[in-house]
């Protein structure tokens, strides 16, 4: 009987990988939206807890929770997408107006760059773009719904997810499952604290030398520098990028030095090297350098949803490694 009951154990969880794998096929297209929703219903916990501890029943628990949530995408994304939206117009008409060939003057030299064929490019490409985002507001706006109603399923009943958990695994294992839940709700923590304490530090930095090298729109452009702390590599470079060009196609050579200078390096890498990863030490348990393999390995490995599940794969395997090692015996090392 035992063996028997081994045998079914072992066809079951045979079954159960081949469906997950056929569902992760056939679900391909809204995997990163469920992984999102996931990681923000765990950093959302606490808050459908403390409405929760208040009187309030699970479905209103969840259902404040779950409109923090939302509310929260939406001021990172919507000052974004007003702001592109709201002087689309004006951009539009400079790419027109834009000459064919722009003079450069520089130490005494002068030199003429033929950026006609850039030019097309850029106006492709913004075709394109447009037309990209008009066919795909129906999928964003499904994806969208999809990611509000599982955020809310979770935070409706998440004991039924840890239950679940637990019979999964035998009881033996049960710590080793606790292990992880912390270890996952931590790093997730951090990693959201971080884009948001990085955005912040860089939204400070971005007025400051906006404002110093005279820009009348240092506070729009510190703004869009902070928000765009939430897109993984390329962040607020855009924004000091477009200055540059801006200068170059104006004539102004030393401007646009100045502002690819010390934008790059005070507004695009400052904050990163500072806040990201003395919070990341601090946070997330795990070394700066770490945290850096993780943000940018799933980055470029899985796409923008892997500068989340990049950095927590890295914490999965560290709290596995302290694991086995608190199982052999062994000491953990000191950080030094």
């Amino acid at each position: 009987m035992p063996s028997d009951r081994r045998r079914r154990r072992r066809v079951l969880l045979g079954v159960l990988l081949a469906v997950a794998l056929v569902a992760m096929f056939v679900l391909a297209r809204v995997l990163a939206t469920v992984f999102f929703a996931i990681t923000v219903a765990y950093v959302l916990y606490p808050v459908r807890q403390w409405v929760l501890n208040r009187g309030r029943g699970r479905r209103v628990s969840a259902a404040v929770a779950t409109l923090v949530g939302f509310l929260a995408v939406l001021l990172a994304v919507v000052p974004i997408v007003g702001a592109l939206y709201g002087r689309r117009r004006e951009f539009i008409s400079f790419i027109r107006e834009l000459p064919p060939e722009v003079p450069v003057s520089a130490y005494g030299f002068e030199y003429t760059i033929d950026v006609s064929y850039v030019l097309g490019l850029i106006q492709d490409g913004l075709t394109t773009i447009a037309v990209g985002f008009a066919s795909a507001a129906p999928v964003v706006a499904l994806q969208g719904a999809l990611f509000v109603l599982l955020v809310y399923a979770l935070l409706l009943r998440p004991h039924d997810i840890r239950a679940a958990a637990f019979a999964f695994f035998p009881v033996g294992y049960h710590d080793v499952v606790i292990s992880f839940h912390e270890r996952v709700r931590a790093t997730l923590y951090a990693i959201y604290v971080l884009q948001a304490a990085t955005a912040f530090g860089t939204f400070l930095i971005a007025y400051v030398v906006f404002a110093m090298l005279g820009y009348d729109s240092a506070l729009t452009l510190s703004v869009l520098s902070g928000l765009l702390q939430f897109i993984p590599v390329l962040g607020p470079s855009v924004v000091v990028l477009g200055l540059a060009g801006y200068q170059l196609v104006l004539g102004n050579t030393g401007a646009a030095i100045l502002v690819t200078a010390f934008g790059l390096i005070l507004v695009g890498f400052l904050p990163d090297a500072i806040i990201r990863t003395r919070l990341a030490a601090f946070t997330a348990g795990m070394p700066g350098s770490l945290y850096f393999v993780g943000f940018v390995g799933g980055i470029l490995t899985i796409g923008i949803v892997g500068f989340i599940a990049g950095p927590l794969v890295v914490a999965l395997l560290l709290e596995a490694g302290q694991l086995l090692s608190a199982e052999m015996g062994v000491e953990p090392a000191e950080e030094g």
